[in-house]
């Protein structure tokens, strides 16, 4: 931002009023201080720091108003804009060439520190620098320097903002000192615990601590215990443990609670009021076995030579109004969370599986989108509408499926599954002349014991019924969106963006070794992605490929900006058919009824929000993902020493991935154990590569291994190699065309997942 020339004379009584920026100020506070950008101009012009004492004469700060001057320049310095220096100063933070950055830390001691703005390359702190800090907390950063890698080092200035106050990890006694190590393994403190703060945990347990002093360089953290939660091998505590290590809200707050227990058990007349009664209509739920939440219904029937498709979604905005406190802790919570056997929901239970729920032989609120498709899949027109509604049954994927290729089901239903199949093929068929992306990717199911722990792993067929059920989500979606952009209102979009320009550099070398080609150069089309998908469906190594095209592209993301989806070929999209399990569904709802009432939806920071429910949604997975690493592991502890076969999944820097043949557990062969070479990692072609042998171990390869070591501390499973796959070679590139893969990923309700 541009400022106007300060006067030269800084001791002129009247500078203080020559703030460009003086009415701004005058409108949000009653008595303005100086604007932020008229101190940092002040102190520019100075050309050196100044105490907070000259600086508050400079600009002739009153005594009444001096404590409110020291906060103003407090909140500056907590945003990075200054710095306040050992002597007292205030500085200008860029001219120390400081830069504000977030602390990413790693397993091994050292760091990152990461640009806020964007912008630049990270920064790389030693374990000494780490000393100073923990994972995630904001800091400014001077670089020193590069080390003998060519990375750009740092030192840490000043520390902004701590990010760790609590944390969760196991006790122990050394020296009569209790210590606790964190389950973050990106935090590699040990944490002191003051005398007297271990609260009665015993030797190994599971605690959640209290951070009451934070590290600086010449001392650890320390901490008090303030949860015991139990011992390690205990049946769940693996859930309990990423709960409190991703900060995932999972207790309620009373407030919300009462507003839940007061919410009425059953509709009432008053509340069907104005509402397009649906009741008649013979809509059903088709979800997974394990479902209680049901959030959309569907029918459909023929009209002419196209279709009528009504879907009907909960009407969680009619119960969960802006700033009622079950609002505050769903936008808190941003998402479900689906654990193995548990899930924590965005809201209550009362709503989630109650009143919001769509259950069968009930009338239940709703808000509908009600379309007319042509008979080539095309949405001729849509509406959307409030109605009261009665599901006519809960049914499941199997079971629908199982009816239609039987054509044999329940009679007064069967007619409208088949008109939905019927209308599904037509979508199916528009899809493929859209270009949609389609990867056929293996999911998986844990089946447990009675201990809470994996039995087995099992492939899950997703069938037609999951595809009918997706493709009428998909058409909602793409509706609401429409509706929101025609009648120019602010919203959230489910935006995918395309490949960055490396990533798609590193799919194009990749490609080139397999004989294949990406079409549309350096912009490649979502219709060039899903002819290359269709080209290698019926490939051995079409799993691998996939993941790699899958790898090249962005993650979804949440944001008030339309920058369409790419995956589905779609120019706006937004997220309407989950507002039980999804906030920003929520945030939609409340959007088109605000656009049916004439009137404007404004739940504060469209982007601030879009940040907030894509953090949320990662935090999800990442917790997820946790959980079943821990349970993976767990499940190969007493299989320490079997062989089994299985493909590279993935290629790191220290090492390769390994997924197992059948039993869909990933591990890692070390980079030691790859051969007596050196291997360096080529991106370009997704292989570690031995620097005198020239051997290759690319994704997709073959690979027998034996399991050595399965820790649940880490959660991580290792393999040594007993039989590299013979193509494996050097410079066998023809070779590497053959080579197969049955790379899998876990997914929860996999119909309505991936980037959607």
């Amino acid at each position: 931002m541009s400022m106007p020339a300060t006067p030269k004379k800084t001791k002129n009584p009247s500078l203080r009023l020559q703030d460009p920026y003086l009415e701004r100020e005058k409108l949000k506070y009653s008595k303005p201080l100086p604007s932020r950008e008229h101190v940092l101009a002040i102190l520019a012009q100075q050309g050196v720091p100044m105490s907070q004492d000259e600086l508050a004469r400079v600009l002739s700060i009153t005594d009444e108003e001096l404590g409110f001057f020291t906060r103003r320049l407090s909140a500056m310095e907590r945003e990075g804009q200054i710095i306040i220096n050992r002597a007292g100063a205030v500085c200008v933070a860029k001219k120390l060439d400081l830069v504000k950055c977030r602390v990413s830390g790693h397993r091994d001691g050292f760091g990152f520190a990461i640009p806020e703005d964007g912008e630049g390359n990270d920064i790389f702190l030693s374990e000494r620098e780490m000393h100073k800090v923990m994972h995630g907390d904001r800091v400014m950063v001077r670089a020193t320097g590069t080390d003998r890698r060519g990375r750009i080092e740092g030192r840490i200035a000043e520390v902004l903002e701590h990010a760790v106050s609590k944390l969760v990890g196991r006790i122990h006694l050394e020296h009569g000192v209790w210590m606790v190590t964190a389950e973050d393994q990106r935090i590699s403190h040990e944490i002191l615990i003051e005398s007297g703060g271990e609260n009665g945990a015993k030797q190994g347990q599971v605690v959640m601590v209290q951070i009451v002093m934070q590290p600086d360089g010449y001392r650890q953290p320390i901490g008090r215990v303030i949860e015991v939660l139990g011992n390690y091998a205990d049946p769940g505590m693996e859930i309990e443990i990423a709960l409190r290590k991703h900060a995932l809200p999972h207790e309620f707050s009373l407030a919300a609670e009462e507003e839940a227990h007061a919410t009425p058990k059953k509709v009432r007349k008053l509340d069907s009021k104005g509402r397009v009664d649906l009741r008649e209509l013979p809509l059903v739920t088709i979800d997974g076995e394990t479902a209680r939440d049901f959030d959309d219904a569907v029918f459909a029937e023929k009209q002419g030579k196209g279709f009528r498709l009504v879907v009907a979604i909960a009407d969680v905005s009619f119960y969960v109004q802006p700033g009622s406190a079950l609002d505050s802790d769903a936008v808190e919570r941003g998402t479900s969370v689906y654990f193995p056997r548990r899930v924590i929901p965005m809201l209550p239970e009362a709503l989630s599986n109650g009143i919001c729920s769509l259950n069968p032989d009930v009338d239940r609120l709703c808000m509908v989108c009600d379309m007319r498709i042509g008979a080539k899949g095309k949405v001729k027109d849509y509406s959307f509408y409030p109605a009261v509604m009665r599901s006519k049954a809960r049914l499941t994927y199997n079971q629908v499926w199982d009816w239609l290729q039987k054509d044999d089901g329940d009679a007064a239903l069967m007619p409208h599954l088949r008109t939905l199949y019927d209308l599904f093929k037509v979508l199916l068929g528009a899809r493929g002349k859209r270009g949609a992306i389609d990867f056929d990717t293996v999911e998986t199911q844990m089946l447990f014991n009675d201990q809470g722990k994996i039995d087995t792993i099992v492939p899950v067929t997703r069938n037609d019924a999951h595809r009918i059920i997706e493709e009428c989500m998909l058409a909602a979606n793409v509706c609401s969106a429409n509706f929101i952009l025609k009648n120019k209102h602010k919203c959230l979009f489910r935006v995918h963006e395309g490949p960055t320009p490396e990533r798609l550099e590193n799919l194009h070398n990749f490609l080139k070794l397999s004989g294949l080609t990406l079409g549309g150069g350096d912009k490649p089309t979502t219709k060039d992605y899903a002819l290359l998908a269709e080209q290698i469906s019926t490939r051995p190594d079409a799993p691998v490929l996939q993941t790699v095209l899958l790898r090249s592209m962005q993650q979804a993301v949440y944001t008030p900006d339309n920058n369409g989806h790419f995956g589905l070929s779609y120019d706006a999209y937004t997220h309407f058919t989950s507002p039980i399990r999804r906030y920003p569904d929520l945030l939609v709802h409340r959007t088109i009824k605000a656009i049916l009432a004439g009137k404007t939806y404004k739940p504060g920071k469209w982007s601030q929000l879009g940040e907030h429910c894509s953090m949320t949604e990662r935090r999800a997975d990442d917790a997820s993902r946790d959980v079943e690493s821990w349970l993976k592991t767990f499940y190969m502890r007493d299989k320490i020493g079997e062989v089994f076969n299985g493909k590279i999944s993935a290629v790191t820097s220290f090492g390769a991935f390994v997924l197992l043949d059948g039993v869909y557990v990933e591990g890692l062969v070390h980079i030691s154990e790859l051969g007596k070479d050196y291997f360096h990692l080529r991106k370009d072609i997704q292989a570690l590569v031995g620097e005198k042998s020239g051997i290759r171990y690319r994704l997709g390869d073959s690979m027998t291994v034996k399991v050595v070591r399965a820790d649940l501390e880490s959660a991580k499973i290792d393999f040594q190699i007993v039989q590299p796959d013979k193509t494996a070679g050097i410079g066998d590139e023809e070779g590497a065309a053959r080579r197969s893969s049955s790379h899998s990923h876990d997914k929860h309700r996999g119909a309505k997942g991936s980037f959607k």
